[in-house]
């Protein structure tokens, strides 16, 4: 009997770790996933920025002043 109980709980062991490797695998593939959408998401915050940058720096250029002004 207590043999019997012994591989009940080696598979139980077995059965929890290998349930325990799947979740946090698919946790890591969450956590890349999640990482890796808010980088892609930061980049094209950074080139709208730029963008709205080289917009604003046209706009007080002397050149381009002076330029709006003769009109």
């Amino acid at each position: 009997m207590g043999s019997r109980f012994c591989f009940v709980v080696v598979v139980f062991f077995f059965a929890a770790t290998l349930i325990l490797a799947v979740y946090l695998r698919d946790s890591n593939h969450r956590t890349f996933y999640e990482l890796r959408r808010c980088k892609i998401e930061q980049d094209r915050l950074r080139q709208e920025l730029w963008q709205k940058q080289l917009r604003v720096e046209s706009l007080i250029n002397p050149a381009a002043i002076s330029e709006r002004l003769d009109r």
